[in-house]
């Protein structure tokens, strides 16, 4: 039976209770990546993907039935090649790239004007020292986590090449990132949630940053929840765990209520 959403306020209007146990009983499961399951490193490169947490991946696949999906701004294939051998539908660059129930694969073309975008990028990166260009298949990302200090001019040349190429700019946890216009990760569960595999199931989604806020509203819509994963903010989610490590333990509780 799934567990009643309804009436669940925290009593400071930016702050939000724990999640319930056992709200992933007829749940499908949505999980950001960055933040979430993992700590958010200097570069996206560093983060450490253990066996644990594909173990914990692997075990809450099986016990519910498949219905649970990575919906992350990183590319579909580094999702896929951190969590091998473990195979799971994967939303990838914001829920541009699929990979459904299934194995299949649903993925647009290289947008045009990404890479002027990355020159204007790379050409900001060689000034500032610390700044990161991260290249990725649909979209690219300015990240300034190693120069603070930087964030001005970031934000001023992302804005200013989306406006020049039509990318959209998606403000992130200190990165600027450009994609292609109408992609989000509330796009993605919808997407997920017409597969016959979710369908009938009410959506939880797991995320820390404010890409995610789409997917809390997504979940929400569809008669589930979201779940804010870091410090209290004003958001769209229900619910919320301190952080990643709060996260995963969350996640190990549920995957015991469900065996």
């Amino acid at each position: 039976m799934a567990v009643e959403l309804r009436g669940v306020t925290g009593t400071d209007p930016n702050d939000r209770p724990r999640p319930p146990y056992g709200l992933l009983r007829g749940a499908s499961l949505f999980l950001d990546f960055d933040g979430t399951l993992v700590d958010l490193a200097p570069t996206p490169g560093e983060v450490e993907v253990g066996e644990p947490l594909r173990a914990l991946v692997a075990g809450l696949h099986d016990r519910l039935g498949g219905r649970i999906a990575i919906v992350s701004g990183r590319p579909l294939a580094e999702i896929a090649a951190f969590l091998h051998p473990v195979a799971l539908p994967i939303g990838g660059s914001h829920g541009l790239e699929l990979r459904l129930p299934g194995g299949s694969l649903d993925t647009p073309s290289r947008p045009e004007g990404l890479d002027k975008a990355l020159a204007r990028m790379h050409a900001l990166a060689a000034d500032w020292p610390g700044v990161l260009v991260e290249e990725k298949p649909l979209g690219a990302a300015l990240h300034y986590r190693g120069a603070p200090q930087a964030e001005a001019a970031c934000r001023r040349l992302a804005a200013e090449a989306a406006d020049v190429t039509g990318l959209a700019l998606q403000p992130g946890k200190m990165v600027f990132e450009l994609k292609p216009a109408g992609g989000d990760k509330g796009r993605a569960l919808g997407l997920f949630m017409a597969d016959p595999l979710f369908a009938g199931t009410h959506p939880v989604f797991l995320g820390d940053d404010l890409t995610d806020e789409a997917g809390f509203a997504a979940a929400a819509a569809a008669g589930g929840a979201g779940i804010l994963v870091g410090e209290a903010r004003a958001t769209a989610a229900r619910f919320r765990l301190d952080g990643v490590a709060a996260a995963r333990a969350w996640l190990t509780e549920e995957a015991e209520a469900l065996a």
